[in-house]
């Protein structure tokens, strides 16, 4: 069954008549969504410190937020995580994901950098894969300056960002000089196909639907056969071997739920440290929803300690 926070999230969505997000222009898309965080969302707890940051990328600068947790001195070297938004590729901000990642420097002891990736379809597929990659390249190269252990790095997201964190794990195994200690995927989408089973169950009535979904891949593919490469779809990677350590965190009611315990069983049978853990009663996106679904506070305390565990007792090697 559903929580009943969430049921009555959903009632009240229904009751005031937002309309769904793939009824929107992308512009009026990434206003509401920006706009509607003050409902759900908790308010931003303090932090020690919050630095604006850019990093040079293949297509032009990107814009990144530093947080460091509060009671951190300021000359400490803090483990990272480097976190993308989620939103489809499409919407989403720094300014959406704030109080999340507030929470999770707080919580995890680290600090976290927020990436401002260009979403579609301004700029499709493999701009955000691009942009991605070379701010954590950028985290990395640059740690000295920003106080951060850069043998200490996680990577993380949710839904489209959780899928660019593990597609940038990939790339940095592949290229073998950006070292990576653990991955923090939740709900992701690593199948672009969408044939997964919950994709049918769930794919009505729970705020992410079919048609939202469609609406922000039709925006982020230039082309179909983009959802089949595997820095579009990582389930599809043959080798999926000597990857960071990871969470996979789910939701019940999830039209996603499916490809991404698929991925945490791949990531298993790979060889590698991988924990799934499904919160049955939820629906996607319910993690940034701490203000008006309790269950939101536990899934950003598991997200926090299973960070904090595995940044303070991984090193990751260059392989």
């Amino acid at each position: 069954m559903l929580h009943p926070h969430v049921q009555g999230l959903l009632d009240l969505i229904e009751q005031r008549g937002i309309p769904p997000i793939h009824a929107l222009s992308p512009e009026d898309a990434r206003a509401l969504y920006r706009d509607r965080r003050h409902i759900t969302q908790p308010a931003p707890p303090e932090v020690a410190e919050v630095q604006e940051l850019q990093a040079s990328g293949p297509h032009g600068p990107i814009p990144l937020r530093l947080y460091r947790p509060l009671g951190a001195t300021p000359g400490a070297i803090l483990p990272v995580l480097v976190y993308f938004h989620g939103g489809g590729f499409v919407i989403g901000d720094l300014e959406t994901h704030d109080t999340l990642c507030r929470e999770l420097a707080n919580g995890a002891g680290c600090a976290v950098v927020a990436v401002d990736y260009r979403l579609a379809p301004e700029h499709r597929f493999p701009c955000a894969v691009d942009d991605s990659l070379a701010a954590t390249y950028w985290v990395a190269r640059n740690a000295t300056s920003l106080r951060i252990d850069a043998q200490r790095l996680a990577v993380g997201g949710d839904s489209a960002g959780a899928n660019l964190a593990a597609v940038v794990s990939i790339l940095a195994r592949d290229a073998g000089d950006l070292p990576i200690a653990f991955q923090l995927l939740i709900y992701p989408c690593t199948d672009a196909r969408c044939i997964a089973p919950s994709h049918q169950t769930n794919g009505q009535g729970y705020l992410l639907t079919n048609d939202t979904i469609d609406y922000f891949l039709d925006h982020y593919f230039a082309a179909a056969d983009g959802k089949l490469t595997v820095t579009a779809s990582p389930l599809l990677h043959p080798d999926l071997s000597n990857l960071p350590p990871a969470l996979v965190l789910t939701a019940g009611f999830d039209p996603l739920r499916d490809e991404g315990l698929q991925y945490a069983q791949r990531l298993t049978q790979s060889g590698n440290r991988a924990a799934q853990v499904c919160f049955e009663r939820q629906i996607h996106g319910f993690i940034v929803m701490g203000k008006v679904i309790d269950e939101a506070n536990a899934a950003v305390a598991l997200c926090a300690g299973e960070l904090a565990r595995n940044l303070r007792t991984s090193r990751a090697l260059i392989r």
